[in-house]
């Protein structure tokens, strides 16, 4: 479907009873089961109903229990490698650490997210479509991370410009008027109105071909046929050209489905019915919204489905609107309620966990004047030369997160924030550019609020202490005003010896106490990421770098502790790379220059060696 844009989830049979008995609980309270039973995953679940998948999608986890291939890949914006993130065990969950480690220090894109049913539909970044939207980008890998089945896994963050496709008739999804169903674990608060946050059958082409020619599961807020009931967002049947919740459109049954995971169900004999339903993906059962005759508007009885599959677009490539995925699955036939409800059973089993309507990688905004924040014009599809702008904070806008990388830029949808033609005058504005290592894109966060560009000498600045939404970015001289005041709310790296990065100890979740130490750098990291705040004290984990007990001693290891303004949390970078703490008059020091990961940082005597060249971004 295609629409206008709008701007901006005996002892024997005793043990198996109980076993069983313990997933049911599971089910039915939301916990997560210990692990997955053989046979007991949704493609498992839907052969043993006589419905096989032939599409199985996940960065989260196996479907199919025999399942021991890939889960998605990623690609680095570093050098553009790319590789795999497999499965913690046959048929379990995704590998989230081996990203972690092929993305360390730089950020990568999701590239493909494998198909699990044997069939090789695999889905990648959509080309372009009659929609006027230009080519899909990959989403950004560790966007959104949650946690399943007690573990780390990463969604798919899908914002403007994101999407997924297979071009072509894919192999054995339905075409003219086969039954079919569906089905998608996604956020019920990650959401919107715009075109199209779509799983399932469409054109095998980027192109709207007609009434009944797409036959996708959608979540969304858009009441394409009034009257509708509450706000949404509703699970709804994108069958081209409608958005449908019931024979004709509209069904005032449906109530909708806000939970933070959403099941999301679409079945279709393709003849003459069709069946929606929905449910909270952490507890409970389905909700049948729909259940009955399809669409006689025309072009959909019989439907005239072209087996193409999309994720977070329409069919003709729009690609306005924003979600978050994690699991779908497409299956040959029409399945029985029973099987639905299996599936749901197993889908709470796995109990996701965690806020899917918010980024909580890596980024952080930039606050900047009057409340506003820092964001690239273009609504998350901005391009080489878009300009960098204020705009009203809007918590799932994915151009107004950035990373503070450990070279010193901001990068935001795999570009760099860039000065126009890496100028250094006053005036010259900003804008968003391939990240290339110019002078043009170091940025420095200054004790005084401001952002500095140390090739220029200039601060990053709001013209005229303008505040309006779209005020175009510059680059001034530093003046300390109210009109240079840009927080990175995201922190930065603190650059180490040997390459390593300042870190809290214990993986970020330091308390008051916490060691302080050297590690490998980890952009994932999420106490590696410290605030320069304005009292000259630095922050992660919502806690100050401290001097144990306020001491003032050389050999007095550091830690991590409440802020509370001693001077043993005051810390001023000096011209030779040092760490100075103005109430010691000693430096952050690296004991006898040991580099290792774990090795415990201290104060000492400064004597400007390689072991005291602490970097602040």
């Amino acid at each position: 479907m295609s629409s206008p844009p709008v701007h901006r989830t005996a002892v024997g049979t005793l043990r198996s009873a109980l076993a069983a008995l313990a997933l049911v609980v599971a089910a039915l309270i939301g916990l997560p089961a210990v692990g997955h039973a053989a046979g007991s995953l949704p493609c498992d679940l839907y052969a043993a109903g006589g419905t096989p998948c032939v599409a199985a999608h996940s960065t989260v986890r196996a479907l199919l229990s025999g399942y021991t291939g890939p889960l998605y890949q990623v690609a680095r914006s570093s050098d553009g490698a790319t590789g795999d993130i497999g499965l913690l065990a046959p048929g379990g969950y995704a590998n989230a650490g081996a990203q972690d480690t092929f993305c360390a220090g730089t950020s990568c894109r999701i590239t493909r997210i494998y198909d699990q049913s044997g069939r090789h539909n695999d889905l990648t970044p959509g080309p372009a479509g009659t929609s006027g939207m230009g080519a899909d980008r990959g989403a950004d890998a560790s966007e959104i991370a949650v946690t399943a089945g007690g573990h780390k896994v990463y969604g798919v963050w899908i914002s403007p410009g994101v999407g997924y496709r297979y071009t072509g008739a894919a192999s054995g999804v339905a075409v003219d008027g086969q039954p079919e169903g569906a089905y998608m674990v996604a956020s019920g608060t990650h959401v919107g109105a715009a075109c199209c946050f779509d799983y399932g059958n469409a054109e095998s082409t980027p192109a709207d071909t007609g009434n009944g020619h797409m036959d996708a599961v959608s979540i969304a807020t858009t009441c394409y046929f009034a009257p509708c009931t509450g706000a949404g967002p509703w699970v709804e049947a994108d069958m081209e050209n409608g958005m449908f919740q019931g024979a004709n459109g509209s069904n005032t049954a449906n109530a909708g489905n806000s939970s933070s995971y959403v099941t999301a169900v679409l079945k279709d004999n393709g003849r003459t019915s069709y069946a929606l339903k929905g449910g909270n993906s952490q507890s409970g059962a389905l909700s049948t919204w729909w259940n009955g005759a399809l669409p006689d508007r025309g072009g959909y009885q019989p439907m005239h489905q072209e087996g193409g599959i999309i994720l977070g677009i329409g069919g003709d490539n729009s690609n306005w609107n924003m979600g978050t995925f994690f699991e779908g699955v497409m299956v040959a036939g029409f399945p029985s309620d029973a099987t639905d409800n299996a599936v749901q059973a197993n889908i709470v089993g796995v109990g996701y966990a965690g806020q899917t309507n918010v980024p909580n990688g890596p980024q952080g905004t930039i606050a900047g004047p009057g409340g506003q924040c820092v964001d690239v014009a273009a609504d998350d599809t901005g391009v080489n030369g878009t300009g960098v702008q204020l705009w009203n904070c809007q918590s799932y806008a994915e151009d107004q997160h950035w990373t503070h990388n450990l070279d010193g830029s901001l990068s935001t949808i795999g570009r760099c924030l860039d000065v126009n033609g890496n100028g250094t005058a006053a005036g010259t504005p900003v804008e968003l550019w391939d990240c290339n290592g110019v002078g043009g894109q170091k940025w420095v966060q200054q004790s005084d609020g401001s952002l500095l560009n140390p090739q220029s000498g200039l601060c990053l600045d709001d013209p005229s202490g303008n505040t309006a939404n779209g005020t175009r970015l510059q680059l001034w001289t530093c003046n300390g005003s109210a009109a240079q005041k840009f927080a990175v709310n995201g922190g930065a790296a603190i650059g180490a010896p040997g390459g390593q990065c300042v870190d809290v100890l214990g993986d970020d979740t330091g308390g008051d106490g916490t060691a302080v130490t050297l590690w490998s750098c980890q952009s994932y990291s999420v106490d590696q990421h410290w605030f320069n705040r304005g009292d000259t004290s630095l922050s992660t984990l919502g806690r100050c770098l401290d001097v144990n007990g306020n001491g003032t001693a050389a050999g007095t290891p550091v830690e991590l502790w409440d802020c509370n303004g001693v001077g043993g949390q005051k810390w001023v970078q000096q011209s030779d790379g040092s760490l100075l703490n103005p109430q010691s008059g000693l430096c952050l020091d690296d004991p006898s220059g040991n580099t290792a990961n774990g090795t415990r940082l201290q104060l000492w005597t400064c004597n400007g060696s390689a072991a005291q060249k602490f970097a602040l971004h």
